[in-house]
């Protein structure tokens, strides 16, 4: 209850057309964030890892060191970070917000559109990315794991081995391995040295799959390829026809948008009763309308998906052709760099097969920083105190948009605000005061940012005064 004051502020603040400095400050927040646990992660690859005793006589980390890597460090960056940012700028530019955006629209409201989806795109990156980075610093120091190429990068000192022999094991000249520790090593590049104590796991393929499978993702979401599939529901069905659109308060269909609704049904009489052709032909024809409710997307768009997800396994599997990890680190990095980027993805972004390649919107004012027990979200207005400010209206134009305003959201269940299609025997008096009452608001996202101005009665409008 103790934000209810900020939230009827930054109302205010957007009735007057500007932006809440609150919700601003938020995602600024989320960025700095970012940027302090990147800091931590790049100043934990500076310090000397714990150094894991190892066995001169080991197969496993004789190895030779490979000069010239497959993916270099600076090739990695690139790859996973420079371009997708590129990638993602150039597809929201050029796909969002779609060709559903109704005739009319103002181009401020869909360029608002493009940078919420190119914001989300990119901080989504940069969430998967991080945490990847930092897990992975954080477990290579800690476990100190041996490269391949460990012996090729210590130079150990074999005329004194007995000075640095640690735990049990056989004696060294039974050549069986025991155990000695870094201090044998005598590679004057400490750097170097280091490093061949951060096998485990792969960052190359860590980051890789943080980056690129988030970008397979992205480009999946926005050329809506996923294996085809049924809607639940007839209601979630019509829903989605709406609701998934750019703009869905903008959008007017009579159109019935399930396919099944417009199935005719062999006609049954008394007669025909225990005719098995009866259900045999309404079985036929549900089936036929399964089949018209999804298709397969072009191989052309699903190549193109893949293509970030293959060059991510290339570089998670040159770091075995340089002897640079154990198979065992180069699958945990990648697992944990999938793991990164599909959390990522789905914490900006709705589901793939459900979503039409939109992001989640922005959280609301009052819950910018803070939801609180007994709050099921942070998209919402402050339910405690009773506070949903409104627009002004005439009273028909309210009771007008009573079928179409929101409810009070504590979820992030209701991404799009739902319209009642305007049946056809509306007479025409009706049907102007119910599309101006649904004009009242664009989208949920835009509504947060900058509402529309209050609208005004008109003469076609007015209601008739007694």
């Amino acid at each position: 209850m103790g934000d209810s004051g900020f939230g009827g502020l930054s109302f205010a603040k957007r009735q007057r057309g500007g932006i809440s400095m609150r919700l601003l400050f938020s995602y600024v927040s989320d960025w700095l964030a970012l940027c302090v646990v990147a800091g931590i992660s790049a100043a934990l690859g500076n310090i000397t890892p714990h150094m894991r005793p190892f066995s001169l006589s080991s197969p496993d980390i004789a190895f030779p060191f490979t000069e010239h890597e497959l993916v270099p460090s600076y090739l990695l960056l690139i790859l996973n970070s420079i371009v997708p940012i590129v990638v993602i700028l150039v597809v929201t530019l050029i796909l969002v917000p779609g060709t559903t955006v109704p005739k009319g629209t103002p181009s401020g409201l869909i360029w608002r559109r493009k940078m919420w989806e190119l914001h989300v795109g990119w901080l989504g990156l940069a969430l998967s990315l991080v945490s990847a980075w930092a897990f992975t610093q954080c477990m290579k120091n800690l476990f100190g794991k041996p490269r391949p190429d460990l012996l090729d990068r210590c130079i150990p000192d074999i005329e004194h081995v007995a000075k640095y022999v640690v735990g049990g094991g056989l004696a060294w000249g039974d050549n069986n391995g025991q155990l000695v520790s870094a201090a044998i090593c005598t590679q004057k590049d400490k750097a170097k040295l280091d490093d061949g104590f951060r096998s485990y796991p792969s960052g190359h393929s860590s980051s890789a799959a943080a980056g690129l499978i988030y970008l397979s993702l992205f480009l999946a979401s926005k050329f809506s390829v996923t294996i085809p599939y049924v809607m639940p529901s007839p209601a979630a069905a019509a829903s989605a026809v709406t609701g998934n659109k750019a703009f869905p308060s903008r959008f007017r269909s009579n159109a019935d948008p399930y396919e099944p609704a417009r199935v005719p049904t062999a006609p049954r009489n008394d007669a025909a009763k225990d005719d098995d052709m009866y259900d045999e032909f309404n079985q036929n024809m549900k089936v036929q309308s399964l089949r018209r409710q999804a298709a397969a997307p072009p191989i052309y768009l699903l190549a193109i998906t893949v293509l970030p997800f293959g060059v991510a396994i290339f570089i998670a599997g040159s770091r075995w052709h340089d002897y640079r990890h154990t198979g065992f680190d180069i699958m945990f990095g990648f697992a944990m760099g999938t793991i990164t980027a599909i959390y990522a993805f789905r914490y900006y972004h709705l589901p793939i097969r459900v979503g039409a390649g939109w992001a989640w919107g922005p959280r609301s004012d009052e819950r910018a920083f803070w939801a609180g027990v007994g709050r099921l979200g942070f998209v919402g207005e402050d339910e405690e105190t009773g506070y949903h400010p409104q627009p002004r209206m005439d009273r028909e134009t309210a009771f007008a948009a009573a079928s179409t305003s929101y409810p009070a959201m504590t979820s992030g269940v209701l991404t799009q605000r739902p319209v009642t299609n305007i049946p056809e025997d509306t007479d025409e008096r009706e049907v102007g005061l119910q599309r101006q009452a649904s004009s009242v608001y664009d989208d949920v996202e835009l509504r947060h940012i900058s509402p529309p101005p209050p609208i005004a009665e008109t003469e076609e409008t007015a209601a008739p005064r007694v």
